[in-house]
């Protein structure tokens, strides 16, 4: 076999592979044993068919066919593997010359991981946001912690933003009510806009006892059609606080003064901010190493998972009896902004994986099992499953690779990132051991 690599483009590359007739007998002799194995001939076993009889009855052309379609794959393989490139997608072969006893030749069009040239990688300034709290935040934390301890109080009055209100609530489509578009005694917070369109205005003024209706949005299957609801207030009550006071702490924590909740609140906004701040410098590192880098990517690559991501969207919106339409109107988004953030998304994935590729291939990273292992038990967690299942998953869906190459790009970053010069917004060195002490604690 002979083969030669035409360059089409930084991320696409052109083989052209001669393949000599004598090369190709082991195939002939396969595709003799597969042809005779769906033919019936009397005197002859099944597959047992002589080749000059599988030539009278179907033909020899079939056979040099069958031959030649599992020859390509073989041979196409062997001519990546001479050329030393990472092919993305699948080829598109074009077979230009074959007969019977003469050379095979055929070209393969595909696209191909570009080459990178990477920065130095020590030393790239990082800006994070500074981690110290104002008395403002924890004024703001001992306010939420107040209301998880306030008590609701029946009033005799109209409803007012802030209230709490008992409703009975009633949805209809077109005239027609909707099957599980009844509530009765449904509790709710007034202004929170968390339930249904215009739900939050029609409840205001209204007192115990009094009903209001009112046009609505749909979503799901229903939208798109007239939506109209019935409100009854059942009643109307207002939350009132406690005190902040030393007593207030005592009930609310395990401290005795106020001044000591406000430090513990102090401390865990500052242990918050450190984390941010530390998944705030992966970004900002990534976001900057991109800045500095050109990743030219494959047009066909980058179609063929904007194609996958859309058929994923619409199996996932059917299964919740959804379609694109319904589910971009409730996005409030267009169809070619929806697109365009598509596209966006996927080409800066795309060239973040290929520049952290390069960053484990030059440093020369690899990853252990113990590493793979944490992941595994990390995503195991999010998807609800035993590590055990999510493993098996991994192998059944022929995924183990793709996991494999997510730790290693993440330990790709992780060591740039050790060696980045990371500050905050004041300027002030930020200490990355520090912050990894505060996600362990935040894990254990």
């Amino acid at each position: 076999m002979k083969s030669e690599i035409e360059t089409l483009s930084p991320t696409r590359v052109k083989l052209t592979v001669e393949v000599a007739f004598e090369e190709l007998q082991s195939n002939l002799d396969a595709a003799y044993r597969k042809v005779a194995s769906q033919i019936r001939i009397p005197g002859f076993r099944p597959g047992k068919v002589p080749a000059r009889i599988v030539d009278q009855r179907v033909g020899r052309g079939v056979v040099l066919e069958e031959a030649v379609n599992e020859a390509i794959p073989q041979f196409y393989g062997q001519a990546v593997e001479a050329a030393d490139v990472r092919v993305l997608s699948q080829p598109e072969i074009e077979v230009t010359n074959f007969a019977d006893g003469e050379l095979l030749t055929f070209t393969a069009e595909v696209d191909v991981r570009p080459a990178i040239e990477l920065p130095e990688l020590a030393n790239i300034p990082v800006t994070v946001d500074d981690a110290e709290v104002k008395d403002a935040e924890v004024d703001e934390q001992l306010k939420n912690l107040a209301d998880r301890f306030g008590t609701l109080t029946t009033v005799e009055r109209p409803v007012e933003a802030g209230d709490f209100v008992s409703i009975d609530l009633v949805l209809s489509a077109d005239g027609a009510p909707i099957d599980d578009g009844t509530a009765t005694g449904l509790s709710y917070e007034v202004g929170t806009n968390t339930l249904i369109d215009g739900l939050d205005s029609a409840l205001l003024g209204l007192s115990a006892g009094e009903s209001a209706e009112f046009d609505t949005l749909l979503a799901g299957p229903m939208a798109g059609k007239n939506g109209r609801a019935a409100v009854t207030v059942k009643s109307v009550r207002t939350k009132q606080l406690p005190a902040i006071d030393d007593t207030f702490a005592q009930e609310a924590s395990e401290f005795d003064t106020l001044d000591e909740l406000r430090a513990d609140l102090r401390t865990r906004l500052e242990r918050i901010k450190r984390l941010e701040q530390g998944m705030q410098a992966r970004d900002n590192l990534l976001e900057a190493l991109l800045a500095q880098v050109e990743v030219p990517l494959p047009e066909r690559t980058v179609e063929a998972e904007i194609e996958a991501r859309n058929a994923a969207l619409d199996e996932q919106l059917a299964a919740n009896g959804l379609d694109l339409a319904a589910y971009l109107n409730s996005q409030d988004e267009s169809l070619e902004d929806h697109e365009a953030h598509v596209k966006v998304d996927i080409e800066r994935d795309m060239r973040s994986q290929f520049v952290l590729d390069a960053v484990a291939a030059k440093e020369e990273l690899g990853i252990e099992e113990a590493e793979l292992s944490e992941y595994i038990v990390r995503r195991a967690n999010r998807a609800g499953v035993s590590p055990d299942e999510y493993a098996q998953q991994l192998v059944r869906n022929g995924t183990v690779s793709m996991a494999v190459a997510d730790v290693l790009r993440g330990k790709a970053l992780a060591h740039v990132l050790e060696q980045a010069a990371v500050t905050d917004a004041s300027g002030r060195a930020v200490d990355l051991k520090r912050l990894e002490q505060d996600a362990a604690a935040a894990r254990g």
